[in-house]
């Protein structure tokens, strides 16, 4: 389906294109460059850490941050499973098994108290422990203020899979800042983006360079091509970091209007009994994307409902993430639950939330949704 109003399309404009085409022409087009290198300081520097390591994706940044821990196939790792699939298959990629546990209804972000009780579970049966990978989820940072203290207790590292998160907070500190390691996405929806790409961000210094090298093929520092492990071809292109480095200029504004949108639904869905915005109450969240729960016995209609009206009109949205406990690749998995990631995705509707969204397109959103809202009253 073409649509009218995409759900979070790339927002790109001039500055992009200036960057591209300084580096296109500077001659740097491989997984090598100045801007690579610049695009890692600024990122680092945005946030605060040591350091950082660009790469192809977010989910090869989950992967080396997971390795950096030493996560290996003898271990389990705690992993939400109201998240995109990408953080399990991390963990798979180590040959480790991933146990899902069950969400906070309120915001979708993984429930703190539920997890102690699985960590304490999983200690009672001698299991080794390799982390714990909380996932921010739409924008909005996991609890790490009740969630830190709990894996320091356990003795648990936790790699922070900051995605969807970049330019949040939690407690005044930046996403992307709570675990040994945290993977950041540039993928072509995320708040900003290099197309595809990812990053890996860190205060340890040592976790940062042995994921440089595997992220390069693991090749030695040699004349000749030398290698004594495996590595992956996880390395970002200059090209595309160049890209970021633009995109890092416009973070901020692109974060504000992300949250002008929100706050537009908010007022919207005020007054509706049965509807909420999730994790609505955070005022340090991205607003990387807008999600409605919709209570039917409530409200009298279904998120699908809305949906359906929406689409009928070209405007795209998307259910909740689909929880990890229901996909048939990860059918059988261990898991501790409270029915809340489910409840979330039966009643769950993201709606358009993106930055490059025009004041027409807005308009005509909110006036389809006003709409579909006046028939059901």
């Amino acid at each position: 389906m073409t649509y009218a109003v995409h759900l979070s399309r790339p927002d790109v404009g001039p500055l992009e294109e200036s960057y591209l085409i300084a580096a296109l022409r500077s001659g740097w087009v491989a997984p090598a460059g100045p801007d690579l290198e610049a695009f890692e300081r600024e990122v680092a520097g945005r946030l605060g850490t040591r350091g950082a390591v660009a790469v192809s994706s977010g989910t090869a940044a989950l992967h080396l941050a997971l390795l950096g821990v030493g996560v290996g196939p003898e271990d389990v790792v705690v992993v939400p499973t109201l998240t995109f699939v990408a953080t399990a298959n991390a963990v798979r990629y180590t040959g480790a098994r991933p146990v899902f546990v069950d969400c906070d209804p309120r915001t979708g972000n993984l429930d703190v108290a539920l997890l102690t009780r699985l960590l304490r579970e999983l200690r009672s049966r001698r299991t080794r422990v390799g982390a714990v990978v909380p996932v921010d989820m739409f924008g909005s940072c996991a609890d790490y203020t009740a969630l830190l203290p709990v894996c320091a207790e356990w003795e648990v590292p936790v790699v922070e899979d900051a995605a969807e998160a970049l330019g949040a907070t939690h407690a005044g500190r930046a996403a992307g800042t709570f675990g040994r390691g945290a993977a950041l996405s540039f993928n072509g929806n995320k708040i900003m983006t290099t197309s595809g790409g990812g990053m890996l961000v860190s205060d340890d210094l040592a976790l940062l360079t042995r994921a440089r090298y595997l992220s390069t093929q693991a090749r030695e520092p040699t004349v000749h091509y030398e290698h004594r492990e495996t590595g992956y071809n996880y390395r970002l292109s200059n090209l595309l970091a160049a890209l970021g480095r633009a995109q890092l200029v416009r973070l901020d504004g692109m974060i504000g209007r992300r949250r002008q949108l929100r706050d537009r639904y908010a007022k919207l869905f005020a007054a509706v009994p049965g509807v909420e915005l999730l994790g609505a109450d955070d005022p340090e969240s991205n607003c990387w994307l807008t999600v409605i729960r919709v209570r039917p016995e409530q409200a009298g209609w279904r998120a699908a409902d809305l949906a359906a009206h929406l689409a009928a009109r070209h405007v795209e949205t998307r259910p909740v993430w689909k929880p990890m406990h229901l996909q048939p690749a990860y059918a059988g998995a261990q898991s501790l639950l409270t029915g809340a990631a489910d409840e979330l995705f039966a009643e769950g509707l993201t709606l358009p939330s993106g930055s490059a969204l025009t004041e027409r397109q807005i308009t005509f959103l909110l006036g389809v949704i006003d709409d579909f809202l006046a028939t059901r009253t």
